[in-house]
């Protein structure tokens, strides 16, 4: 039993040790930051440290907010508190996933990524009810660590017998094979030109670039690609701008009667009060040679493709003059090429959930990334990417097929094993079998209820705890 020596810690205090518990997460997790901001973004080492610095503590406030809840709940319930923590998490997960644009990156639930009989519960209840999971277990051991109640470890058998099925469920789903055996087959051609980030846009190495991709463009094409798809702004100019040098490119699609996908960046001249326009782009080139529709890319990636608060951030001048300023594009196109319906995340949006939902929804049968990891260099960025886009294909029941610039080029399934995964910084032409798909998931069709649940249970216990004493103790009688 509690006593009223075992008060809780201050609020201020609890709140900070949630901070600095982020604090290590995310500096562990995204020590890359530094990295590109210094090689790319021509900052001094200290000032590339303070920027990612900020970024793991701005998001570490929501592991604050976290620890507060969850002090909440344990001064109002005691150890019984202990299990609205899954809640917790999945709703402040979501926040940070949400507020401003969001930043979901390394989400809990996607650390199972690889672990395929669990990362299957995603299919139905998407990335946070696997997040959702993974709380359960740890809740289930902090409470019969603090506790010998047999009320706990009761609870902890039940969350274990909850894990068991739930593998259960999700190797027998593997089993199946049900969605590899629907829809049409197409064979993919997966190009990566491993161009060094200094290269892309220096004229000297136009023609080189180009010239790469057009042969292993070929390469594929000649094991038998029915589709070629280049990554994220693989064009060295303004492809649908220039007549001239994306000739080669058509003339390639017209003689091997092959569509192509292609990441290039799109402008739109200014007019009238209109400013002059930037845009990350997928082209989709006809096997008739023309441009058949594009796609820009909806989430931006901050500090990378626009300054957010540029006004306030005035200290990282070299940063905002070296940062592109990119518009966001407004709809999620699906492309229609001969019959084949297919969509395109650029790059970071491959991270959001609700990015790859919108294109299902939308009719895609295929999912396509592009990406430009050459920014990571030889950091665990890259892998962290490739992982969070595998777990798309398990919530939506796709196929999904990623082109990237320097790595990791490949494909996985619907139940998230990988088919193929290129080396880093190699040039390489991936070709592969993938099929068009138009059934959908459980999660595909009703989405994160998980969350709308879980943002119901924590404003509940708010709600339901206010005045009321833990265990029958006061207030300041429950541990934290």
């Amino acid at each position: 039993m509690l006593t009223a020596r075992q008060a809780p810690h201050s609020a201020v205090r609890v709140f900070l040790l949630g901070v600095a518990a982020g604090m290590v997460f995310y500096s562990g997790t995204l020590y890359w930051v530094v990295q590109v901001m210094e090689g790319y973004g021509g900052l001094p080492t200290i000032v590339s440290v303070a920027i990612g610095g900020l970024l793991a503590a701005y998001l570490s406030l929501y592991a604050g907010l976290f620890a507060l809840l969850l002090r909440a709940a344990v001064q109002r319930w005691g150890t019984a508190g202990l299990w609205w923590a899954p809640w917790f998490w999945v709703a402040t997960e979501w926040a940070r996933s949400t507020v401003g644009g969001g930043f979901p990156w390394v989400l809990l639930g996607t650390s199972q990524t690889p672990v395929l009989p669990v990362a299957q519960a995603a299919s139905v209840v998407g990335v946070y009810g696997v997040s959702l999971m993974i709380a359960f277990v740890s809740t289930a051991a902090a409470a019969v660590a603090v506790s010998r109640e047999r009320v706990h470890r009761r609870a902890a058998a039940a969350v274990a017998i909850g894990l068991v099925l739930a593998v259960a469920a999700g190797a027998a789903r593997i089993r199946t094979e049900t969605w590899t055996t629907v829809g049409r087959p197409l064979r993919v051609g997966l190009v990566q030109g491993s161009v060094a980030q200094e290269r892309k846009y220096d004229p000297k190495f136009r023609d080189e670039i180009v010239q790469r991709y057009l042969d292993l463009s070929r390469a594929t094409i000649a094991a038998g690609a029915a589709l070629v798809i280049w990554p994220e702004a693989s064009t060295p100019f303004y492809f649908d701008l220039s007549d001239v040098l994306s000739a080669p490119i058509r003339q390639l699609a017209v003689e091997t009667k092959t569509p192509f996908l292609i990441g290039t960046d799109e402008f739109t001249p200014r007019s009238g009060d209109s400013p002059d326009r930037y845009f990350n782009s997928a082209v989709l080139l006809g096997p008739d040679g023309r441009s058949h529709g594009s796609y820009r890319k909806m989430q931006l990636v901050p500090f990378g493709e626009y300054v957010p608060l540029k006004q306030l951030l005035f200290f990282v001048g070299p940063l905002v003059e070296a940062v592109s300023d990119f518009s966001a594009g407004e709809s999620a196109v699906v492309f229609d090429s001969a019959g084949r319906r297919l969509s395109v995340a650029i790059c970071y949006e491959s991270v959001y959930p609700g990015v790859a939902r919108q294109f299902v929804a939308a009719g895609s049968e295929l999912l396509a990334t592009i990406t430009n990891d050459a920014w990571f260099g030889r950091s665990s960025a890259a892998y962290q990417h490739f992982n969070q886009g595998a777990m798309r294909a398990i919530e939506q029941g796709r196929y999904v097929v990623r082109a990237a610039n320097t790595g990791i080029t490949g494909a996985v399934d619907p139940y998230g094993r990988v088919l193929a995964r290129t080396d880093l910084f190699v040039p390489a032409a991936v070709t592969v079998d993938v099929r068009l798909i138009d059934a959908r998931t459980i999660y595909s069709r009703f989405g994160d209820v998980v969350v709308w649940i879980a943002l119901a249970v924590s404003v509940a216990s708010i709600v339901a705890g206010r005045g009321r004493a833990a265990g029958g103790l006061s207030p300041r009688a429950a541990l934290l």
